[in-house]
């Protein structure tokens, strides 16, 4: 069996902000912009592999779930806890200032891990922990 990673989701509650950071910030490409329902579904992936996708979804729109479960989500969002993507860089420091600059909400600076990454961290605008490595 040959699989390969195709599509990940994380949520978004503001497609604006979303876009300005996926985008702009960390430079991935819009692949689709979908709107239905007054809901947005942003593909966005990294240039040069036109095979890896980022959906970011509205949480509100996810089927089977009850209104508990939504306030949950928003309230875990807004914390920062529902969910996580770990990206990497050739460039680590270079990557984290352009974040910085570009006014990226810091979880912590460029940092040599004990477990032998050297990483840092930022939240996107809906509360996603985005960690970036350094990649060797």
């Amino acid at each position: 069996m040959n699989l390969t990673i195709h599509s990940s989701f994380l949520p978004h509650n503001d497609p604006e902000a979303t876009l300005a950071f996926y985008r702009d910030a960390l430079g991935f490409e819009v692949r689709k912009d979908v709107g239905y329902k007054g809901l947005r579904w942003i593909t966005v992936g990294p240039a040069g592999q036109p095979d890896t996708n980022i959906v970011l979804h509205p949480p509100a729109a996810t089927p089977g779930i009850t209104d508990d479960e939504r306030r949950t989500i928003a309230e875990m969002m807004a914390k920062g806890t529902y969910a996580m993507i770990i990206l990497a860089t050739a460039d680590l420091d270079a990557t984290f200032a352009k974040l910085e600059a570009g006014g990226a909400e810091v979880i912590h600076e460029p940092t040599e891990q004990p477990y032998g990454i050297r990483d840092c961290a930022f939240r996107d605008p809906s509360g996603n922990h985005v960690r970036i490595n350094e990649a060797k």
